[in-house]
């Protein structure tokens, strides 16, 4: 299936050829995803299984045996590799100039838009992320809260007042932008691990407290490009059994 952009120049004229080596449970090739369901790009899939060591015909794609990557073909590009999530999605919003992201040299604000959306991606990345999967580590419910309120406290301060103007979507978009493809994952999953015990419940309640983030977080979860992999049950169910593993290992370290 051809979309509009695949007329544009980074094209050459001709539909891109793309496969996107992903795992449906991971947060970073969710963001892969995401943007090619918003470029409305046509790819085909190929699945790495992420709970064994890699085959060495993917470490020869990718040597870090990470997800996603993706193979890229448009006429005048044969095959080239594209890897790391972040890259992946500058690479496709900018080889396809769209409501995710303009062109840097299309309007006098371009380039600061691009600017506004690669701080805010930074900023949840670097001030939010972490402690959203460190607040899984809590071994009593008094730790967990507090960890999960650490959160909640690092949500208000760096991502809400980001978010003062979206409409629903950052920047005042009422589309997705890149800064929605880069950070969706993670916030779909710090509710559905609030839902599913991995964090503490009341996190869900505080967070729909921050008016900005709770529009534009509901904005989120109603769009089929941020949807259509995340298969909540199977998440919760893996990242339950890659927490029990890792404490379980910890667990028969000797002690020093």
């Amino acid at each position: 299936m051809a979309s509009a952009a695949a007329s544009t120049p980074a094209t050459n004229g001709l539909s891109p050829k793309i496969t996107l080596y992903t795992n449906h449970s991971c947060p970073f090739a969710h963001r892969a995803h995401t943007t090619l369901k918003e470029l409305n790009l046509p790819y085909e899939e190929v699945i790495i299984d992420l709970d064994r060591p890699r085959d060495e015909s993917y470490l020869k794609i990718n040597p870090r045996g990470l997800v996603p990557s993706i193979s890229y073909s448009n006429g005048v590009l044969e095959d080239e590799i594209v890897t790391e999530s972040a890259i992946v999605a500058q690479f496709l919003a900018d080889a396809f100039p769209s409501h995710l992201l303009p062109a840097s040299h299309s309007s006098p604000t371009a380039a600061l838009t691009r600017a506004r959306i690669a701080f805010f991606a930074d900023t949840y990345a670097t001030k939010v992320t972490g402690k959203l999967f460190g607040a899984m580590s809590g071994t009593t419910e008094e730790e967990k809260e507090a960890k999960t309120d650490e959160v909640v406290a690092a949500v208000e301060k760096e991502i809400e007042p980001l978010l003062t103007d979206a409409a629903p979507f950052f920047g005042g978009s009422d589309k997705m932008t890149l800064a929605e493809c880069l950070t969706a994952p993670f916030v779909l999953r710090a509710h559905a691990y609030a839902r599913g015990g991995l964090l503490h419940a009341s996190l869900l309640s505080k967070l729909d407290k921050l008016p900005h983030y709770s529009k534009w977080q509901k904005a989120l979860a109603s769009q089929e490009s941020v949807t259509y992999v995340f298969n909540e049950e199977d998440i919760i169910r893996r990242t339950k059994a890659r927490m029990e593993k890792m404490a379980a290992a910890a667990a028969q370290k000797p002690a020093h």
